[in-house]
């Protein structure tokens, strides 16, 4: 079977789209990519894979990003086209669900659609108070409608993306597969400074402000712990300016984008990681990659993440993403006399779920189904 990925150009997480492909090409040969033009020389290597390469730059001007996203699905299309001979099967991921024109066309070839839902771009945008939602919302039902396969991460997705009309063609696979090897405890929980963190963009949909609201009263109750905020984002000079009105900025790092290779070191060195994200979220890689180092999650009940966070079991749960309950719940959890045992709940779920081998058995039934 032949496989074109179609990953959006302006997507920067690269981890994503790198599990996925790992996936792929262990099942078949003969994988095509579209994706950005800034992801060249890290992918350029791998000859086993057809990249073509989209350069595509976000616009401000409401006007200049209509006409800019169409020109995208336009060449897109042309994409879909130049392929005609060459793929049986495309497989849309970050940011696939609204792009129609490259979708329906595929489909007048007789190709068979995937869309893979990494997440929800609908939220994203509302999170960030964009004008342009209500467009993506209407793109997005006939390209769900078109689709042959929607394959989600986890069951719990099917109703939080509201796909239940969808339900016949619905398929549960991820495409996340932590390295072991790479992240796995090198210090254990009780060793660990009293430091506590967020990693991730800094943007609206993640929550990240509201959990820099709530370090005063954190901060308060536990003299003795400071704060990782970790990655680069738009909310960024108001994170900054919220710490320094609540007088927290001195026991709070700043460090920009943290490459992923680093993520162990610093994961090892949190007692607790922080994800209060809104229902943006797909299944989040940092969530894995820190249980999987032996780190407590405390999350929002946000997407897929009550299919492997159950509360005072794998991790914690909290109700909202309010300041007001992310400080409760740090407290609760750094305070929880059965916190390394949770831990280590965690590490073994991680572990005994999301292998490379039994991601690659998910998708060759995904594929068998198509």
């Amino acid at each position: 079977m032949r496989i074109c990925i179609f990953n959006h150009p302006n997507s920067i997480n690269l981890t994503p789209i790198d599990n996925l492909l790992r996936i792929l090409i262990a099942i078949t040969p003969d994988v095509h990519c579209v994706l950005g033009i800034y992801e060249y020389d890290r992918h350029n290597i791998d000859k086993k894979i057809n990249f073509h390469l989209i350069e595509y730059t976000e616009r401000s001007n409401a006007l200049l990003r209509i006409l800019n996203y169409l020109y995208l699905q336009v060449r897109l299309t042309i994409t879909v086209y130049k392929l005609r001979n060459m793929v049986d099967v495309h497989l849309f991921f970050i940011g696939g669900d609204t792009l129609l024109l490259p979708i329906a066309f595929a489909k007048i070839l007789n190709k068979k659609v995937i869309l893979l839902l990494a997440g929800s771009s609908i939220v994203t945008h509302q999170m960030n108070q964009d004008k342009l939602t209500i467009g993506l919302k209407i793109l997005r039902l006939p390209c769900l409608s078109l689709a042959d396969k929607i394959v989600v991460y986890t069951p719990i997705l099917i109703q939080v993306y509201q796909l239940e009309k969808y339900r016949q063609k619905i398929l549960v696979a991820h495409r996340h597969i932590p390295d072991f090897n790479i992240f796995t405890v090198t210090t254990p929980l009780p060793e660990r400074p009293p430091l506590i963190g967020y990693i991730g963009r800094l943007s609206g949909e993640k929550g990240v402000l509201n959990f820099v609201r709530a370090l005063s009263a954190i901060l308060g109750v536990c003299q003795d712990l400071h704060v990782l905020i970790g990655g680069d984002g738009k909310l960024k000079e108001a994170i900054e300016t919220s710490l320094r009105k609540d007088g927290v900025a001195d026991r709070v790092d700043l460090p920009k984008w943290i490459p992923h290779d680093d993520l162990p070191t610093h994961l090892n060195r949190l007692r607790l990681l922080v994800l209060p994200s809104s229902n943006s979220e797909g299944l989040p890689n940092i969530m894995l990659e820190a249980m999987a180092c032996g780190t407590p999650v405390l999350a929002t009940p946000a997407s897929a993440i009550p299919d492997v966070i159950i509360d005072g079991k794998t991790g914690f749960i909290m109700e909202n993403n309010s300041p007001e309950c992310i400080a409760e719940n740090v407290i609760r959890a750094l305070n929880s006399p059965d916190l390394e045992q949770i831990a280590e709940n965690g590490k073994q779920f991680v572990e005994e779920n999301f292998t490379f081998e039994k991601t690659v058995v998910n998708w060759k039934k995904v594929l068998r189904d198509i």
